[in-house]
Formats: C-alpha cells, sequence, structure tokens
C-alpha cells in the first residue's frame, strides 16, 4: 500500500507586479498563493531528507512570485515546473493563487486560478 503525505504552504501573501494592464506594472498587486505538495510517504518520517522542506519551498515560491509577468497561468505553470525540478519525490502540485485587488471597476471579491498537475 502506497501512503501519500501532502504538505501545504496556505495564505501566502506577496505583492508582485503580474497582469495585463500598465498600472499592475506599475503599482502591482496584492496576491494569495496556496501551494499543495503531495509526495509517497515512508513508513516513519523522522528526517528531514524523507519530507519536502517547505522553508525551500517557500523560498521557491517567492522567487517565481517576484518576476513580473503578465498572465497567473503563466505565473503557475513555471511555478510547477520549479517544484518539480527541486525534489524527484514531489508526486504531484496544486496552486491556487488569487488576486487581491483586481482592476475592475466597481468590483469587490477576488480573481483567481487553479492549477494541478500529477508527476
Amino acid at each position: 500500500m502506497i501512503s501519500m503525505l501532502t504538505i501545504h504552504l496556505h495564505s501566502l501573501i506577496f505583492h508582485s507586479f503580474h497582469g495585463m494592464f500598465k498600472e499592475e506594472k506599475v503599482l502591482g498587486n496584492d496576491f494569495e498563493v496556496n501551494v499543495d505538495i503531495s509526495i509517497e510517504a515512508p513508513a516513519k518520517i523522522n528526517r528531514l531528507h524523507q519530507t519536502v522542506d517547505y522553508v525551500a519551498l517557500h523560498a521557491i515560491i517567492k522567487e517565481v512570485m517576484d518576476i513580473p509577468t503578465a498572465l497567473l497561468e503563466t505565473v503557475v505553470q513555471d511555478l510547477s515546473e520549479k517544484i518539480q525540478l527541486f525534489d524527484k519525490k514531489i508526486k504531484s502540485v496544486t496552486i491556487n493563487i488569487r488576486k487581491l485587488n483586481p482592476p475592475i471597476g466597481n468590483f469587490q471579491g477576488t480573481v483567481g486560478i487553479s492549477y494541478s498537475k500529477v508527476f
């Protein structure tokens, strides 16, 4: 029987410059990022090398969020690729990004995307 372990990095807030509009590239926006990665879990995990270091994952997320990109779709695909390359133990990733203050007149709420990939 295969056991799976999911590591969650949720409610990460970044001020980034993603977007299609000129003002988004100048002023930026706040984004909430949620990332879930799954690995095959050994019978007993008691050492860091048996799992995935969430501090290193956070650094990868920050690195990608710091690169201005026109489309959030591109951001999640780039992030997925970097996470996949980071550790061969990772079997799947789910990423959700919400733009907290979208440039839409008379709009209350958020916009965002979700992306899942199995490796």
